[in-house]
């Protein structure tokens, strides 16, 4: 009886919510991170899939090429939803979001992470709770910026009754544009009880009009920290046309490419300095050793054609 009334009620409740136009929705996400990801890449991913109660975690996928294989695992998961974390040379991390199986993608480099541990924030929040989303207005004014919004929503935004997740809303997700690039900060909301000294001095708790207590609300960060610099969009999930790229993007390695010719374009200019010192003091004679004059070499040019 009981299991009847569970199926009769669910029903009239689906018929209900139907009837007002409300429809629930059904999202999962599915984590997976590459191989060779490190220890603070390891770390961060966890924080992630912390925050995300109807994600589902899968274990290392070891292919760099045949990244189309992650939309077969996501069906076989039945997830909606795609977060992929990709490791190169052990060092660079990049960010897939995928929307199965139609698409769109998003690939995105990922800068300056900084995970719970090793901020030590004084704010928490509930595990498995819900986020409020906020989207700086940028997000309004460009056509893949919008996309990208979407993307976030679809894959960040917890739905109501999703797996694992509780009933609460106490945190914020932050996602704000400067220099070009996505900066994510999560915040706590704490509310704290408005108090006003009467006419003895003391403090006294205020209450409105319907007797319920007025509440301070401030937000205090909780970590993690992350920026993502946009590289490309495809039109499809891990495949299709590229529908928008990033020419301001300059690669890490082609970077620290830079650096390293650099820094041997200095060391050849001293070389270089040095070898020019050294002939210009043969030339005048002046080349010494140990702060005495070199004696004559009679094999010298100079001194078999003198």
């Amino acid at each position: 009886m009981g299991g009847a009334y569970k199926s009769l009620n669910g029903s009239e409740k689906a018929d209900s919510a139907s009837a007002n136009g409300a429809r629930k929705q059904k999202s999962r996400v599915l984590i997976v991170p590459s191989r060779g990801v490190t220890y603070r890449h390891r770390h961060f991913i966890n924080d992630v899939s912390s925050m995300l109660p109807h994600g589902r975690k899968d274990v290392k996928f070891d292919s760099k090429s045949k990244l189309y294989q992650l939309c077969e695992l996501a069906e076989m998961s039945n997830c909606n939803n795609l977060l992929y974390f990709e490791a190169r040379k052990g060092q660079d991390l990049y960010m897939w979001l995928s929307r199965v199986p139609n698409g769109p993608t998003v690939k995105m480099h990922c800068q300056n992470l900084h995970t719970m541990e090793e901020l030590h924030f004084v704010g928490n929040c509930l595990k498995g709770s819900r986020p409020v989303l906020s989207f700086d207005a940028a997000f309004d004014k460009e056509p893949h910026l919008k996309v990208i919004k979407q993307l976030f929503l679809q894959t960040f935004g917890v739905p109501e009754g999703a797996r694992k997740s509780k009933p609460f809303i106490d945190h914020v997700m932050a996602f704000t544009i400067a220099d070009g690039k996505i900066w994510l900060r999560v915040y706590q909301i704490n509310e704290t009880e408005k108090a006003k000294a009467g006419e003895d001095g003391e403090t006294e708790k205020t209450y409105s009009k319907n007797r319920t207590k007025e509440t301070d609300i401030n937000l205090v960060e909780i970590g993690p920290r992350a920026v993502f610099t946009i590289i490309m969009m495809q039109e499809g999930s891990f495949g299709g046309p590229i529908i928008y790229e990033n020419k301001e993007f300059i690669s890490p390695n082609q970077v620290r490419s830079d650096l390293r010719r650099q820094q041997a374009g200095k060391h050849n200019a001293r070389s270089e300095q040095f070898v020019e010192r050294l002939a210009k003091k043969g030339d005048l004679g002046l080349r010494t050793h140990g702060g005495k004059k070199m004696p004559k070499d009679a094999l010298d040019s100079r001194e078999l054609f003198a």
